[in-house]
């Protein structure tokens, strides 16, 4: 059924609303200025209506004042995340001015990088940069591709596998939100993520941290001498998450950013 023209905005809200949609005037503004026609209004509505995330029903997410393009399926950028990339762009900076006269791009690496976020803020907002950026899920890669386009290059792998071997020891930043949610824990989980995101960006292991085991384990392969990893991980487990860092001789630190609830540990090779 198309959505009738009088009246749009109301039907939609109370459609929104009656799903348990919080935000349901705002979301239904924004799928009224998203929609081509009433016919694609009202597949979104419906879509949003069965518990499809805001974000994948309209195309895109908000991330750092831009729009990243997030497709069905894959995991959608949280604005905690922006402190991985303000982290990443602090490590930048220092990077470039260690550097002194030194001539070439900053080789940056986001891994499990879902729709690419963090790399695609760089890519905008640092040109030059020599991007990379990796994730199992082939759903994930091929909207990473979207979002970077020609401006870095985007390679589908576990980890580090599927990167060219000349890239390890160049990267002077290496940005990472690695799943870190307890297998324990998926069931709990909101019914957006739990059903409509990849588990290969949700499901970190029995304590939620495995994942920031291997990249501690492996991390120094691919860093730079003096390169920084900025890794997401959540208040309860960054304790954890700097000890598998350090136990891997990088010098690590916690960072938080209480307003948008943001984590990471900021870890620095040798």
């Amino acid at each position: 059924m198309t959505i009738p023209g009088a009246d749009r905005e109301q039907v939609v809200t109370r459609r929104l609303r009656a799903a348990g949609c919080v935000f349901a005037e705002d979301e239904a503004r924004l799928l009224l200025d998203e929609a081509a026609d009433g016919e694609a209004l009202e597949t979104m509505v419906a879509d949003r209506v069965a518990g499809r995330p805001l974000e994948q029903v309209l195309g895109w997410a908000a991330f750092a004042g831009r729009r990243v393009v997030v497709e069905p399926g894959v995991f959608v950028p949280r604005r905690r995340t922006e402190l991985v990339l303000r982290q990443a762009e602090v490590a930048l900076a220092e990077a470039g001015a260690a550097r002194g006269l030194a001539t070439g791009p900053l080789a940056v690496l986001e891994l499990c990088c879902g729709a690419a976020a963090v790399a695609a803020v760089l890519a905008a907002e640092h040109p030059g940069l020599d991007l990379w950026a990796t994730d199992l899920d082939p759903a994930a890669v091929r909207c990473a591709r979207r979002n970077l386009d020609e401006r870095g290059t985007v390679v589908r792998g576990d980890l580090f596998d599927g990167l060219p071997v000349s890239l390890r020891g160049r990267f002077r930043v290496i940005a990472a939100n690695a799943p870190y949610v307890p297998t324990d824990a998926i069931p709990s989980l909101p019914p957006e993520a739990r059903l409509h995101e990849s588990s290969l960006a949700l499901d970190g292991g029995a304590d939620g941290l495995d994942l920031h085991r291997r990249i501690a384990a492996e991390v120094g392969d691919w860093l730079a001498p003096g390169g920084t990893l900025v890794l997401e991980t959540s208040g309860r487990q960054a304790a954890d998450t700097k000890e598998a860092l350090a136990a891997a001789g990088l010098r690590a630190r916690v960072v938080r950013d209480h307003e948008i609830d943001g984590t990471v540990v900021v870890a620095v090779a040798a």
